[in-house]
């Protein structure tokens, strides 16, 4: 598992033992999204939403047709954003199945 944050994301998720990567910018994520992406002893990738606006189209994407690693989008340290549809949202636009 990694992931993928601002800086108080990253450092909480190591506390309990997950790798991650501080990225600051745009070109930072997507390098680091490269770089999770090449790796094949990563099988979830963990993003912050706070981070994953900088990439919105690249990591919804991601969300949708990554298999190997799973990208999975999760709260920002200031918490989850209320317009940011819910997972199940997203499957049910995506192949239209209510879960």
């Amino acid at each position: 598992m990694l992931v993928i944050g601002s800086e108080d994301a990253v450092w909480g998720f190591a506390l309990a033992g997950v790798r991650g990567q501080v990225v600051k910018s745009d070109e930072e994520l997507n390098l680091a999204l490269d770089t999770a992406l090449a790796d094949k002893t990563v099988d979830i990738v963990l993003v912050t939403e706070d981070v994953a606006d900088w990439a919105r189209q690249r990591v919804d994407t991601l969300k949708i047709r990554s298999t190997q690693p799973l990208v999975i989008e999760i709260p920002g340290p200031a918490g989850p954003n209320p317009d940011q549809p819910s997972l199940s949202e997203i499957i049910r636009r995506t192949i239209g199945v209510k879960i």
